[in-house]
């Protein structure tokens, strides 16, 4: 997106301090927020909804982001020297704001154009080999020189060898925690210069420890952000196939270094190779796969990232469902996963109505969403 249709396109302090208590509010994640946004037609206006909503899906409260603790975090936020942006402005990555679940605001911290290049992400093991390292350096070096910004997670191993090969070029690092916290610490020195001469970005909220849970998030920012996203050196169950798994859902090209059969390490992203992986020995072979693709993807990068939110429409606030419709769509559901569509065609309820209620129960908490537009109830719902 052009600077000039970014300055068009950007909160105002007002709607960013509500959408971020709307994203900080209980069991709102980041396609219940695009859907409260756009059913009400702002992140204020939802906010005043989120009680009644949670208590028609069978919640008696629900605890709603104050005011207070929004403005403490944009606070710390801009201490930090960081800053949160939404799709379209600058520092989120264009390609991001595609993804099913994209994060409505994201932190960031750095040089923030290079969001709006073409991106290429290099993961792979923490415990890397010296020879997995090496390569890892190489095609992070040579994806610089022809212009790609290198994308990874600051973990161990393969991702801070891509890091710290292509900061002169352009690097970003995801993070699974708060953007102003280290993990892990050995790479403190990394993420200070990635601070300074890259990119760093978060969708947690500011010093936020990372746990188990947080690293998935993190690997779809990564996938998410990326044209493609390159893997070296990956055990059979690794949080780098889990990278690759979000990139093939993502729409994104996946790459892999072959290995030694002989090595572990090596086990995942071979298995990758000989389910369609492209083989990769070199940054020329990533090349040359998304060359032809960068026309395509700038075209579908100059359009609006907020068009997609309905923030400041003037719209009259939806009727609630009806109990019958409420009861039919609660028959349809079960512990095991189902689409959207599936229940729409099934219940005879229109979009609207079917959405609704789905919003309902995920606001309180008797709701999951799946990947591929699936939701099923919680184990004790």
């Amino acid at each position: 997106m052009s600077e000039e249709a970014a300055g068009r396109h950007r909160l105002s302090d007002r709607q960013r301090l509500a959408w971020l208590r709307l994203l900080r509010s209980e069991n709102v994640g980041p396609r219940s927020f695009r859907e409260l946004v756009n059913r009400f037609g702002g992140a204020e206006q939802a906010l005043e909804a989120l009680p009644g909503l949670a208590r028609a899906g069978g919640r008696q409260e629900i605890r709603v982001a104050s005011l207070d603790a929004a403005e403490r975090e944009l606070t710390a936020v801009a201490a930090a020297g960081a800053s949160l942006a939404a799709p379209g402005e600058p520092g989120y990555p264009p390609a991001l704001a595609q993804i099913y679940d994209a994060p409505p605001l994201i932190c960031v911290k750095g040089q923030m154009a290079l969001a709006g290049r073409r991106i290429v992400a290099v993961v792979g093991a923490r415990q890397a080999s010296a020879l997995g390292r090496r390569m890892a350096a190489l095609i992070a070096r040579d994806l610089g020189e022809r212009g790609y910004v290198v994308a990874s997670g600051l973990a161990r191993g393969v991702d801070a060898a891509a890091h710290a090969a292509s900061l002169e070029s352009g690097t970003i690092a995801a993070l699974a925690g708060g953007i102003d916290t280290v993990y892990p610490p050995e790479n403190a020195g990394l993420h200070q210069d990635i601070g300074a001469r890259g990119l760093l970005i978060s969708e947690m909220p500011i010093g936020l420890n990372p746990g188990a849970r947080h690293f998935p998030r993190r690997n779809r920012l990564i996938s998410g952000m990326s044209l493609g996203v390159a893997i070296i050196e990956a055990a059979r169950r690794s949080g780098s196939l889990i990278t690759a798994r979000m990139a093939l859902e993502q729409g994104r090209e996946v790459f892999a270094v072959p290995g030694s059969p002989l090595d572990p390490r090596a086990e995942g992203a071979n298995r990758l190779i000989r389910e369609g992986a492209t083989l990769t020995r070199a940054a020329d072979d990533i090349v040359e796969v998304l060359e032809p693709m960068l026309r395509t993807l700038h075209d579908e990068a100059e359009t609006d990232g907020l068009a997609d939110f309905d923030e400041d429409a003037a719209i009259s606030p939806p009727d609630p469902p009806s109990e019958d419709a409420r009861r039919a769509i609660g028959l349809l559901l079960s512990v095991s996963p189902t689409t959207i569509d599936d229940i729409i065609r099934q219940s005879g309820i229109d979009t609207a109505n079917v959405t609704g209620v789905l919003l309902e129960l995920e606001l309180a908490g008797r709701l999951i969403r799946h990947r591929g537009q699936q939701v099923s109830l919680a184990p004790d719902a």
